[in-house]
């Protein structure tokens, strides 16, 4: 289907929808909104006209309708987990929209005699009842209720989801990985609105760009419906924002803290105003978040080989070396030692509103705008075994099999930016992800119509990042005897003085990634009943999405050797530390100042083509979708959604080829489309009120990330690679099987657990290999080859199983307490895979996919004070393939421990305190087998203090 035709189908669907609207004589429509005590909204609740068995669902903005009612005085229930009935008579007038406005308020309970109020349940009702009254399979959690973990960000707040891995960066949550699949294999929308990414090689929407305090709802839809994106291999998170409340609101927090791993201060406070018209037709909300963080990281990193080889002489026919391998067992070939000191800033404004015009028509405007600012210095200590040419019978020992000294390539860089006041002598990232909708709501008779238009825009910005390399070679002492922390250092202590490190090179580099997505969709929705149980209704709509990723960066390298022929000519600055996190025993010694380099004035420099030509592309992508379904109920207690999505892809991509590493050759076109019909179905069937089974078969797909679509071609001579993109690569799809069993417990909790299967086919790996023929240039044959290949298959079968409920069943004050858990367990297995030989490998994990993920947390509420202290558990994973299973990379074990606790000093005011990583967790990767560490890098505790303050007047 191409362009037009999606075009077509769209005014078709427009068509089909303008020819349903029929007024029945007698019959009128009625809609209204639900909010809490407090004026705030109600999503999820259900809203019933018993005489007529007839109910909805009121949405994330508490706004339900009902259409097609008769005439006349009807009797209305509001039910929600937690919250008392309500009950209001309404009059329908005929062909016209009766509005109203219900008001709840959480009930207590009677236990033994003993009043408890469900203090602090309030968001997780809200939570509940959405999740419950959904008919796919989702989880949904209120960030009223997170404020209750020590999340800053979203990625944080996340990470506490049954069969959610969070991949962190510098110690913070920000690559989502659901029920096991990569993070570009999930979907991200703001409002319903797809996030672009910031990432210049893939799709990773960074969760760390946005603060908690700023969204209101997280909604993770695993199994999708086809009204949603297809394009959620693993799932859908849906971020909503903070919407107007009904009345009066006055909320803000301050407090600051410290990062114990540099004992620096962070600062950190939000506000959010909003109110209503007195006629209840305009509301608005403005909100604003600030959080100055300056921590950093110490860290550790090894590259293990199980090869040896040194030179015996030359060849005096060939004139080459004559090379002798030595059989050895695995080593460390390259060690690196770094410090890093980091400064993220995070500012986020958000202004929303909504306008009722009358009872059938309502406009809203969401905006949000995060910008971070993340500065960084790194000093890195590398040490890298010489080329086999370079290494006489006497210059290494080997030990028990082991290499235990050689003669290596020693480097001390210095990371940095410029001297100004955006730079402040860092490395700058300026990261920005805007978006800003503008939607509507109507009643066209019996027809309910809601669409959307949005512009989103995210970008990442390093201007003047500035490297400083000094080196030296001498002979290494390289101690494996404890695989888990390898360390190389200087043989002869003097070898390593300053002014034996020599002149290397000074960089600098300007990068610039840009993602722009331009969002449209309707949608309509009719009453049916197919099946004679009535309650159904028939949706169907249409959604473009056009989508553009730019990535433009340069290199230059400057000439100062003259200048500063050694290290010991600069100026220099020790960050040896006697408390470095990973062990005393890693002292780094001197670099060049971060100040000093900031302050040089870099001029005349040559540009590095092989340094960024591969990397700068242009990836336009357009996705026009269609959709039909029916929600019917087959029973009183069976409903039924069924329907199919179609989504039509076309994909213009533009790179670089490049010979020689750094001769531009020119630009590569290459154009691509591809339709995907995805059928769905769920059920749902309503044991009780209080236990809801759930099944369902979807569809879904994933496609490539754009940095392997570019039709890019990299001959590296002097490493004799070759690097490619590949056009061609397929989309990804899956099959999904999911079965799921609820309990709500009417003090408002939780018991579920279920089982997942994917039958994935079309999954895309890094393949490693070697060229056959000079089909890329004259004397590339034996070269070895990257590009991203389409696989052939795989599979990843899972549970679930999650709990959470306040424990007042217990006596005195024991009932205060609640606990939250969550387990999930996944197995994978990936088919197509070949290795460095072209062989197929045996017995291969689906990349990414996390065996074991548990959370835990026990919480103790009253009045006025509250506690919490978490866990949060994620297994080791296969993170990225090499060419053997000697090469590949896992992500390590890791347990969170956090604690937070808050005191209610008045009505509105309260004061909390928090800590986290308790257990020092670092961020870890071992290579082929569990005690070789590729990475470990710690972070530290952190301590905030604060006060919050909130003001409701409905």
């Amino acid at each position: 289907m191409k362009t037009k035709n999606s075009l077509k189908f769209m005014l078709f669907l427009l068509f089909v929808a303008c020819n349903s609207i029929v007024v029945n004589a007698q019959n009128g429509n009625v809609e209204g909104t639900i909010s809490d005590e407090n004026g705030l909204i109600v999503p999820g609740a259900t809203v019933l006209i018993p005489s007529l068995k007839k109910g909805v669902v009121s949405d994330f903005d508490g706004h339900f309708s009902f259409v097609q009612i008769p005439a006349g005085t009807h009797l209305l229930t509001i039910s929600y987990l937690g919250y008392g009935d309500v009950d209001q008579v309404v009059t329908v007038l005929e062909n016209k929209t009766t509005s109203v406005q219900f008001s709840i308020a959480p009930k207590s309970l009677e236990l033994e005699g003993v009043e408890v109020v469900s203090y602090g349940l309030g968001s997780q009702a809200k939570a509940l009842n959405t999740q419950k009254n959904n008919m796919n399979i989702t989880n949904v959690v209120s960030t009223d209720q997170i404020g209750k973990f020590p999340d800053s960000n979203i990625g944080d707040a996340v990470k506490r989801i049954p069969g959610i891995t969070m991949q962190v960066d510098q110690g913070e949550a920000r690559n989502i990985i659901i029920r096991g699949l990569s993070p570009q294999l999930n979907s991200v929308t703001l409002n319903g609105s797809r996030v672009p990414s910031a990432e210049g090689d893939n799709r990773n929407v960074q969760m760390d760009l946005i603060p908690a305090d700023m969204i209101q709802t997280i909604e993770v839809s695993k199994a999708v419906t086809p009204d949603m994106d297809a394009d959620a291999l693993g799932g859908s998170v849906n971020l909503i924002t903070k919407t107007s409340p009904q009345g009066f609101r006055l909320s803000a927090t301050a407090g600051s803290g410290v990062n114990f791993i540099t004992d620096k201060p962070i600062y950190n406070g939000s506000f959010l105003l909003g109110d209503r018209s007195a006629n209840g037709k305009f509301g608005w909300m403005v909100s604003a978040s600030y959080n100055n963080n300056d921590f950093g990281s110490d860290n550790v990193e090894a590259e293990w080989t199980d090869e040896f080889e040194y030179n015996t002489g030359v060849d005096d026919a060939e004139g080459e070396p004559i090379l002798e391998e030595v059989a050895v067992d695995p080593y460390t070939n390259v060690f690196e030692q770094r410090e890093y000191l980091v400064q993220r800033v995070r500012r986020s404004f958000s202004a929303n509103m909504d306008y009722k015009i009358d009872g059938n028509n309502t406009l809203f405007l969401k905006s949000i705008y995060n910008w971070r600012d993340d500065r960084e210095n790194r000093f890195r200590l590398q040490s890298e075994i010489l080329d086999a040419e370079d290494i006489a019978l006497g210059d290494f020992t080997i030990t028990d099999g082991v290499p235990t000294m050689f003669p290596a390539e020693v480097a001390r860089e210095t990371k940095g930016g410029i001297d100004n006041k955006r730079n402040k002598n860092r490395r700058l990232e300026d990261q920005r992800m805007q978006n800003y909708s503008l939607g509507g709501k109507h009643l066209w008779g019996d027809v309910k119509v809601d669409w959307m238009t949005s512009f989103a825009k995210a970008s990442e910005e390093r201007l003047n990042e500035r490297y400083f390399v000094f080196a030296s070679e001498y002979i290494v002492s390289n101690d494996n005897t404890d695989t888990r922390f390898p360390i190389m250092t200087a043989a002869n202590a003097s070898d390593a003085s300053l002014e034996n490190f020599e002149y290397d090179e000074v960089t600098e580099e300007n990068q610039f990634t840009k993602e722009e997505d331009f969002n449209v969709f309707v949608n309509f929705e009719l009453p049916t009943d197919f099946f004679g149980q009535g309650d159904g209704t028939l949706k169907f709509g249409a959604r473009a999405r056009m989508k553009t990723k730019l990535r433009e960066n340069d290199f230059f390298e400057y000439d100062l050797e003259d200048d500063y022929p050694t290290l010991a000519s600069t100026v220099t600055r020790n960050i040896s530390d006697a408390d470095f996190l990973a062990g005393s025993k890693y002292q780094i010694g001197s670099f060049v100042d971060e100040e000093w380099l900031g302050s040089l004035n870099l001029v005349n420099g040559e540009a590095i083509p092989d340094e960024f030509l591969r990397e700068n592309y242009t990836v336009d992508e357009n996705v026009f979708a269609g959709y039909i379904m029916a929600n019917q109920k087959l029973s009183e207690n069976l409903g039924m959604l069924f329907g199919v999505r179609l989504e039509h892809t076309e994909v213009t991509a533009i790179g670089n080829r490049i010979a020689d590493e750094e001769n531009l050759e020119g630009e590569i076109r290459a154009e691509s489309s591809y339709t995907n019909v995805m059928p769905g179905v769920h059920f749902k069937y309503t044991v009780s009120d209080a236990t809801v089974l759930r099944l369902a078969w979807t569809n879904t797909l994933a496609r490539p990330n754009y940095a392997d679509l570019v039709p890019s071609v990299d001959v590296v001579s002097g490493d004799e690679e070759i690097v490619l993109g590949n056009p061609n690569l397929e989309a990804t799809t899956a099959m999904n099987f999911d079965l799921m069993a609820e309990h709500y417990f009417e003090s408002v909790g939780l018991l579920s657990g279920g089982l997942f299967y994917k039958n994935i086919d079309n999954f895309i790996y890094t393949f490693v290999g070697e060229t056959t023929d000079d089909t890329y240039g004259a004397g590339t044959a034996g070269y070895d080859i990257f590009q991203p290949l389409n696989g052939e298959g795989a599979s990843i079968f899972g549970a679930e199983f999650a709990f959470q409920r306040q424990l007042d069943f217990l006596p005195g004050f024991a009932r205060n307490f609640s606990m939250y858990l969550n387990y999930t367990f996944i197995t994978s297995a990936a088919n197509g895979i070949m290795n460095e030989d072209g062989d197929e490998r045996d017995d291969v994990d689906l990349p990414n996919t996390t065996p074991n993920t548990f959370n835990a947390s026990l919480a103790y509420n009253d009045k006025r004070f509250s506690a919490r202290l978490s866990g949060n558990f994620t297994d080791a994973y296969i993170d990225e393939l090499g060419g053997n299973d000697f090469e590949d990379r896992y992500y390590d074990t890791q347990f969170f421990l956090d604690f937070n606790t808050s005191y209610k000093v008045s009505a509105g005011l309260s004061i909390y305190a928090d800590i986290n990583n308790i257990t020092n967790q670092p961020l870890r990767y071992f290579q082929g087998v569990k005690e070789r560490t590729q990475q470990m890098e710690y972070y530290g505790q952190r301590f905030t203090i604060g006060l919050k303050y909130d003001l409701f007047k409905k």
